[in-house]
């Protein structure tokens, strides 16, 4: 499959029924198969993220809870019971191959509120970095019904787009999408690659797996999670996940699946998100030489601001415009509008003794549209 080998950041999303055996502990055996598959990826150099589901299904266990319907205090204190053992079957599994890994614990406003989507970002590209394999997980000891996930599919379709991966792939109980649920209907066919999602492709999904014990989701969800994935310029590979070291089976053919195709790129859906979804909380009047760097899509230093207006947020959009007030780029500001004031002018090595910390650039290139009429071309 060309999709993953040639990804340099892959979000692989592993459910319950896949981590979780018979008897409510976590399946050593799959494990640690599944691992080896990562170990072979970052040994030729890619980026692996793991969104783990289990906590919930091994704290049942440890806390004699009966196969029923969790109310959501039983389900929180499931979670708090179970994460431990689930980060500790990560471990142990990573351990052989020299490799760390880390818990990262999420919420829906993690990724949808912009100042927390920062500060999430900012810790699992350090942590990739360092070579880490971070393994992401809702957190269902605090998350209330009003804003969880409901299922990592989509979860792990919010930090592939948090993180521009390239691709998404979502482990699953089948082999793929078919135009109907293979379980009832043997005339289903399979679907290999989907290039857009339609009305009449999202149709052919059905609800979550009955069939399971553990786990919410099913192929409706993964559809779902596709379509953020694909907007993001994430291609979304469905594939079975029961079979040791399901990666390289895909790799060598010798696994069906389906393939999403992304919409676009990761670095033009994050350019468009910044230029056009976000409203504006305020604006930095910069100098012509900081004008110029901007226009060339580098990174605004403080020592570039000469002035800053609204009351604007760490993680806010903000409108920059050139000494003439045109707008040139916008772009998602790292201080707050109190201490962007302050370092206006100011040289990076003197941010830190002015606030007592500092947060790189005011507005890192990264997160800058630039207006392609200050490429010297028309807008619209």
């Amino acid at each position: 499959m060309s999709e993953l080998a040639a990804a340099k950041r892959i979000v692989v999303k592993v459910g319950s029924a896949l981590l979780v055996g018979a008897e409510g502990t976590a399946d050593a055996h799959w494990l640690h198969a599944f691992v080896a598959d990562i170990a072979r990826l970052r040994a030729r150099g890619q980026q692996v993220l793991v969104v783990s589901s289990g906590a919930v299904a091994l704290g049942r266990r440890r806390l004699a809870l009966a196969k029923r319907a969790l109310t959501m205090p039983e389900k929180q204190a499931a979670a708090a019971a179970g994460q431990s053992a689930l980060m500790r079957a990560w471990e142990e599994a990573f351990e052989p191959h020299g490799l760390a890994c880390a818990q990262v614990l999420l919420t829906r406003d993690d990724t949808e509120v912009r100042r927390r989507w920062l500060n999430a970002r900012a810790t699992v590209d350090t942590l990739l970095g360092l070579g880490v394999i971070p393994v992401i997980n809702e957190n269902d000891t605090v998350v209330t019904e009003e804003i969880r996930y409901g299922d990592n599919d989509r979860l792990a379709a919010r930090v592939a787009q948090m993180i521009g991966a390239d691709v998404l792939v979502l482990l699953s109980d089948v082999d793929g999408l078919y135009t109907a649920d293979p379980r009832r209907d043997p005339a289903a066919a399979h679907i290999a690659r989907v290039t857009r999602l339609t009305p009449e492709i999202e149709a052919m999904a059905g609800g979550a797996n009955a069939t399971a014990d553990v786990g919410t989701g099913g192929m409706a969800t993964k559809l779902a999670a596709a379509r953020i994935a694909s907007a993001a310029g994430c291609a979304t590979v469905i594939t079975i996940g029961h079979r040791p070291s399901p990666l390289a089976a895909l790799e060598a053919g010798d696994q069906r699946a389906t393939i999403i195709e992304p919409s676009t790129t990761p670095a033009a859906a994050y350019k468009a998100w910044i230029a056009g979804s976000l409203a504006p909380a305020g604006s930095l009047v910069v100098d012509a030489g900081a004008a110029a760097a901007v226009r060339k899509g580098k990174s605004l230093l403080a020592a570039g601001v000469r002035g800053v207006d609204g009351r604007f947020g760490k993680g806010d959009a903000v409108v920059i415009r050139d000494d003439a007030g045109a707008e040139i780029a916008r772009g998602l500001v790292r201080y707050d509008a109190a201490d962007a004031a302050r370092i206006c002018g100011l040289k990076s090595d003197a941010i830190e003794p002015e606030l007592g910390y500092t947060a790189g650039p005011m507005v890192h290139a990264d997160d800058l549209a630039v207006q392609p009429s200050s490429h010297g071309q028309p807008k619209g």
